[in-house]
């Protein structure tokens, strides 16, 4: 894969967690999997407050992704606001609730990859 693809998927997952940043979410992490994983090249993984806040993080990061001319391919768990997936392919974003984002615990799971700085 070309340097400058690598380039935009980092782009975008930091553009992601700054969204969330904005929008007052917490423990935001960023994973680059490139390597050890073939299901995505950056996971960004934040906490929300509440159901509403988690989906207007969901709606705006899927804006920052068409802005940077990425379209989300897929999204899950928006109507219960629990555990909102946006699947951008390269970059996968994880929007929890607290009680979900301790008991999936993904930075365990992933906890060969590498944080990006956010």
């Amino acid at each position: 894969m070309a340097k400058r693809q690598i380039n935009i998927q980092k782009k975008f997952a930091v553009a992601a967690a700054k969204v969330a940043a904005e929008r007052h979410c917490t423990d935001i992490v960023v994973l680059d999997l490139k390597g050890i994983s073939q299901a995505a090249d950056y996971f960004v993984i934040v906490t929300g407050t509440s159901d509403r806040q988690m989906r207007t993080v969901a709606d705006e990061i899927s804006e920052a992704g068409r802005e940077l001319g990425y379209q989300r391919f897929g999204r899950a768990g928006y109507e219960k606001g629990r555990w909102i997936l946006l699947d951008f392919i390269d970059v996968v974003v994880h929007i929890f609730d607290s009680e979900y984002r301790e008991y999936y615990d993904l930075e365990l799971l992933w906890g060969d990859a590498k944080k990006v700085k956010v």
